[in-house]
This record gives C-alpha cells, sequence and structure tokens, in this order.
C-alpha cells in the first residue's frame, strides 16, 4: 500500500484526483537513455511476471464497458504499479507490454513519468500520473499527481505543484536550459469532453528541495501583432474529431501546431474548432517560449488536409496517436514547398 511508504509518496495516491478524458495516446514510452543495469535471466523472469499482471490491470481500466470495473481495476493497477517500482533499480524496466499507460523517460534520463486516464462516463474522466525519479542506488523516489483540473477556471496564469497538477497524458518531453537551469517541456493530451478535446503544453522544473513544479512565467506571445499577456501554461482546444498536430519538431527546434478555425459563426464554441491549414509554433528563446504567429507564409490548399484515415479503436474512438501522424504529413508538406520558394 502506497501508506506504508516515506517522503514523497503521500498516504492516499489517489485523494484529490479529479475528472477529465479518457486515455486515447495509447504506448506512449521513452528509452532511458543512461547505461541500464544488467538483469540476470532470473530478475528479468520475474519482471515479466510483474508486468503480465499490471498489463491485465492498465487494459481492463482502459477497455472495460463496466465503470465499477474500470475503477477496481485501476486500483488494483496503482497499488501493483508502486509494489513493482519498489524493487531495485526498477526506473531501469520499460513496462514495455504496458500499451494503455503512457511511459516517458527524460531526455536526460534524470526521471520518467506515467500517465494515464480513466474514464467514468460519457462526460467525466479521471486523470492520473507520477514522476519517478532516477536515483543512484536504485530505490524509489515517487511523487505522485494530483489532478486539480475542475478545481480552477483560471488553469494558464500560476504556478503548480504536483498537488493540484492540470492533468494530461504525455507523449512528448523536450529538454531545454537557460542560466544553468533545466526546463523539461510536457507536451499532453487531454479527451476532456464529450465533443472536444486539449493539448497541452506544460513547463517542469524541479525547485531546491527536489520537488516538482508546473508552470511558470514561459509562454510568452510579446512578438505577435496583437500583445497578450505571458501565460503559465498553453492549451489548443478543438473538435473532438479533428486530426490535430501539436508536437516538437527537431528539425525546425520548434513546437509546431495548427492554426485552429471554428467551422461556422459561433467562435465561442471550441467544439467547432479545426485546423484551416496555417500553423503556429513556439521558439524556445532566452529562457521562455515565444509564440510565431504563421510558420509558413501560405496555406495548404483546400482537401489537402488528410482526412481519409480515421482509424478507430474497438470502442469507435478517433485514435489520437494515427491522427498526430496524419497531421504531421501537412508538416512535412510545408517545409518541402518553403524550401521550394525563391
Amino acid at each position: 500500500m502506497l501508506s506504508a511508504f516515506k517522503g514523497p509518496v503521500p498516504v492516499n495516491f489517489r485523494k484529490g484526483l479529479l475528472l477529465s478524458g479518457i486515455l486515447l495516446l495509447l504506448g506512449v514510452t521513452e528509452k532511458a537513455s543512461a547505461q541500464a543495469p544488467s538483469f540476470s535471466n532470473s530478475e528479468k523472469k520475474e519482471w515479466r511476471k510483474r508486468e503480465d499482471s499490471l498489463r491485465h490491470f492498465a487494459e481492463l481500466l482502459v477497455y472495460s464497458e463496466n465503470p465499477s470495473e474500470r475503477f477496481r481495476s485501476d486500483s488494483q493497477f496503482v497499488r501493483m504499479l508502486v509494489r513493482n517500482l519498489r524493487q531495485k533499480n526498477s526506473f531501469y524496466y520499460p513496462f514495455d507490454s504496458l500499451q494503455s499507460i503512457s511511459r516517458l523517460y527524460a531526455p536526460d534520463s534524470s526521471f520518467r513519468i506515467f500517465t494515464w486516464q480513466l474514464k467514468k462516463d460519457e462526460y467525466i474522466y479521471l486523470q492520473e500520473g507520477a514522476i519517478q525519479m532516477n536515483q543512484p542506488d536504485g530505490s524509489l523516489k515517487l511523487f505522485p499527481l494530483f489532478d486539480a483540473s475542475m478545481f480552477t477556471s483560471k488553469p494558464l496564469d500560476s504556478v503548480r505543484s504536483r498537488h493540484n497538477w492540470i492533468g494530461a497524458i504525455y507523449y512528448r518531453i523536450v529538454l531545454k536550459t537557460f542560466n544553468g537551469r533545466k526546463y523539461y517541456t510536457l507536451l499532453g493530451f487531454d479527451d476532456f469532453g464529450l465533443s472536444s478535446k486539449k493539448k497541452w503544453m506544460e513547463v517542469l522544473t524541479f525547485n531546491e528541495n527536489g520537488e516538482p513544479q508546473f508552470g511558470g512565467p514561459y509562454i510568452s506571445f510579446q512578438q505577435d501583432s496583437v500583445k497578450k499577456r505571458t501565460q503559465y501554461r498553453f492549451n489548443i482546444e478543438y473538435k473532438k474529431e479533428a486530426p490535430t498536430h501539436f508536437n516538437y519538431d527537431p528539425e525546425m527546434d520548434m513546437i509546431v501546431f495548427d492554426h485552429l478555425s471554428p467551422e461556422g459563426d459561433q467562435p465561442e464554441k471550441k467544439d467547432t474548432y479545426i485546423p484551416d491549414g496555417d500553423f503556429e509554433a513556439f521558439k524556445w528563446q532566452e529562457g521562455r517560449w515565444e509564440h510565431i504567429e504563421k510558420v509558413f507564409n501560405f496555406k495548404l490548399k483546400d482537401g489537402e488536409f488528410p482526412q481519409e484515415e480515421k482509424v478507430l479503436d474497438d470502442a469507435g474512438n478517433s485514435n489520437e496517436q494515427k491522427l498526430m501522424e496524419q497531421s504531421q504529413k501537412n508538416i512535412e508538406k510545408a517545409k518541402k514547398a518553403k524550401t521550394k520558394k525563391p
């Protein structure tokens, strides 16, 4: 049980967690870059047994049609995950078969982060997560994350701790530095509601006590034609079915995302917003992400946005990772077209 832990693990891992979107980003994982310790054959066998049990509950908490079974499986999964992470050098075991749980290593292997979502019903979801630090002695240092999304009407203007985290399912970590300090930018997905989704951009740092801090005055719009105040995090909200790109491009060294426009004449309805062919971006400069209003000097022609592959999962939900791959095709087209221009 989590109550048996000392240090950063609180008595109740799930207390205070709130309701958000269902997990569609399946199997998101990145490997640790540091030299991993070598597990013996017997140790590998034991790890596989533990992982098989974890996978069973991970799949049920996401895919079961029975709400009670989802919640029971989530409780079992949390307890079993922490029990497994207590094993020496667990940081280096990737849990590759947990395809319904996001597992991301920081680029410098200083930590990894688990995130997932639990569906309560069509309107309400529960987001959960934990940060596991890379300890030199192979012991466990774990920071559970408590989602406070539904307790705030102003999620963009505050630094937050792990106790009032704005929940998301992370699919990318971008490491930047400024004045000798490391900044880990998290890109995440939130199924959010019945008719719209969100994607989040969140800067993670660690304070002088080694505790994670989320957000800060890192999102700048000073270069925009219409100035906006600096934000502490950033998101886009869009129509549920719209394939929407929001990711870091290493070649451009920017976070590039679709510019969105409403389908009709009701701009206040975020569930009508879809990509219009333009792209915006953020560029890291002097310790902040500076907004770029227009990445390319042209729009894609009508009909070029790839709508032909609306891949669905077994429950009839759009496969978000596949939609992201489709949107990436537009980025590549835009790069090629820009290169050809005189």
